[in-house]
């Protein structure tokens, strides 16, 4: 991969990418790894960019097909994965990525989400249509628009520790 792709077509949306593989990591070395990955992978497909979406919605769909790959390839080798309930608090805190508390708070909460229903809220909070979300996911708005609500409403138990 050249700087110059790196710089004109990565670096841009490197917001993307941190806040996706942010997300599906709990340590600075898998977030590392991660965000290597999803960069490379970036480059490795740009030919198969055909420009009826936006380069954004390109390298969030990326970005998520690689965290969650990874995810399934630690999982079977047994690579020691904690799932995202048994993950302590002290892990997020450690690791907040933002300065506003509530933000801090609002993204160790989505940690505790399953794995598709990070990738769908991220791309809510995002402000993605329902459609682009859609897009992204392989799924039809329709189901985006429940999904979102059944979310909404598990963040919210989560928040107010009435999750279990």
């Amino acid at each position: 991969m050249s700087y110059d792709f790196y710089r004109t077509f990565i670096l841009p949306y490197a917001a993307i990418i941190i806040k996706i593989c942010r997300a599906y990591t709990n340590t600075q070395e898998d977030f590392e790894d991660y965000y290597q990955e999803v960069s490379l992978q970036i480059w490795k497909s740009k030919d198969n960019f055909n420009e009826q979406s936006e380069w954004s919605t390109w390298v969030y769909k990326i970005s998520l097909n690689v965290c969650l790959s990874l995810l399934k390839k630690n999982k079977k080798s047994n690579v020691q994965y904690f799932a995202s309930d048994a993950i302590p608090n002290e892990v997020f805190e450690d690791n907040a990525a933002f300065s506003n508390d509530a933000l801090n708070h609002l993204y160790a909460a989505i940690k505790h989400l399953s794995e598709v229903d990070r990738g769908v809220i991220l791309l809510y909070l995002e402000e993605k249509s329902y459609q682009e979300i859609a897009d992204i996911m392989g799924t039809n708005p329709n189901n985006i628009g429940v999904r979102i609500k059944r979310i909404k409403e598990r963040l919210k138990k989560i928040l107010d520790g009435q999750d279990n």
